[in-house]
């Protein structure tokens, strides 16, 4: 009977973990991945990742997998990192094939082609296109490199690249700021079904257009694709394109403060506000916050936009790509508006406050926060108007254009 047992216990301690074998099939297909990407690239493998010249890194994750009759279908995220840039490129590829290995084949074949064109082009300077952006009293140069577009449309026959750029061109200057590199990531899909007539099926169209500066989805430029994405003829099944746009400033950067600085102060800002029971605890934060950045602009910044951003993750409702800042007092007082991309600190201040609502703070601390908010303020007066007139509404049915804010600093700058 022990032995029986012990052989029992043996076994159990055979048996294969699910998430531990999933875990070495990734890692062994981004491996695949990463060899068939360097050999053309010839960088160097190293603990998992590519280095290239100048330091650029280029690592791979595993995302969504199913099949689909004989087919594999996987997605590879490719994240491209540089100390110069504020946050990595990356870049999600839809691969397939008849095995794993074909998929990550097609994977590195899409990179390669896609992406790191407009990279090398950057590194190289090859063939930039200038670029001049002016916002608030502040001017800035830069070299434009784009790729060619990727396609996929199902039925039709090849036709010339399509710079989708082009489209965005009256208005993307507007989403370009203070910082070294920014890039833009277009991406245009349409899924068509025609219809039946034996069995009364309507034909059906879903689209997707997503317009991302660095990383943020930027609705407004999207829009401007509508027109475009509306020409596309209607043939059966998935067509898609994709464009990258890099942008390079040519000078040196000349910002104050750096990612780090604004991270830190931002989680000392959520830590304290939750703590808040007086004014004299916002003052003290207030002067807080401007010994630990050393620049007024930036703590009132800071302070300013944490409960705005709090509310808007929290809350869902949708707002568009714009701040306004408010300059001058009574009748003179003027609005300028820009956008969310070309403030600096606004998307460290997001990540900094998307790491809070990770650690799942209680529902209490987080409305501590967004109760200075005036979004939150204007939408709980809506919510309050449309639930007495027994209207019934979702949250992401309301719009905001853009946050306004108001900095009591002469010299302010918006970085």
């Amino acid at each position: 009977m022990a032995l029986f047992k012990k052989k029992k216990k043996e076994e159990q301690v055979q048996e294969v973990n699910p998430q531990e074998q999933l875990k070495k099939e990734n890692e062994a297909l981004v491996m695949e991945v990463l060899t068939n990407l360097n050999e053309k690239l010839n960088g160097t493998l190293y603990d998992n990742c590519i280095i290239m010249p100048k330091g650029y890194t280029i690592d791979v994750q595993v995302g969504n997998k199913e099949e689909r009759g004989a087919i594999k279908l996987i997605q590879f995220i490719f994240i491209v990192k540089n100390d110069e840039f504020d946050e990595p490129l990356i870049d999600p590829v839809d691969a397939q094939g008849a095995t794993e290995s074909d998929a990550a084949k097609m994977a590195s074949d899409i990179f390669y082609a896609g992406l790191w064109h407009p990279i090398d082009m950057a590194m190289n300077k090859k063939n930039p296109a200038p670029v001049s952006v002016d916002f608030l009293r502040q001017h800035y140069d830069f070299e434009m490199y784009c790729q060619s577009v990727v396609r996929i449309r199902a039925g039709e026959q090849p036709k010339q690249p399509v710079l989708l750029a082009k489209y965005l061109m009256s208005e993307l200057p507007k989403y370009i700021g203070s910082k070294k590199y920014y890039w833009v990531r277009i991406y245009l899909a349409k899924l068509f079904v025609p219809g039946n007539e034996e069995t009364g099926q309507e034909p059906k169209t879903k689209k997707m257009i997503e317009v991302r500066v660095n990383g943020s989805v930027c609705p407004q430029l999207g829009d401007l694709l509508i027109p475009y994405i509306d020409s596309w003829e209607d043939t059966e099944g998935f067509a898609c394109e994709k464009q990258y746009v890099i942008f390079v400033q040519r000078d040196e950067d000349k910002c104050p403060f750096d990612k780090e600085t604004v991270m830190t102060a931002a989680h000392e800002c959520l830590k304290s506000m939750v703590k808040i029971e007086s004014q004299d605890d916002y003052i003290a934060l207030a002067k807080k916050l401007e010994e630990m950045t050393g620049n007024n602009g930036l703590a009132s910044e800071i302070r300013i936009f944490i409960p705005e951003i709090l509310a808007k993750l929290t809350l869902g409702y949708r707002e568009g790509d714009s701040l306004y800042l408010l300059e001058g007092e009574g009748d003179d007082q003027k609005q300028i508006e820009f956008k969310k991309t070309q403030l600096r600190s606004y998307f460290y201040l997001q990540q900094a406050i998307l790491e809070f609502l990770g650690t799942r703070p209680p529902q209490e601390d987080v409305r501590k926060i967004v109760v200075n908010s005036v979004a939150f303020r204007e939408m709980m007066k809506v919510q309050k108007q449309l639930t007495d007139q027994g209207k019934q509404f979702n949250m992401s049915d309301l719009f905001v254009p853009g946050t306004s804010y108001k900095i009591g600093e002469p010299d302010y700058k918006v970085w």
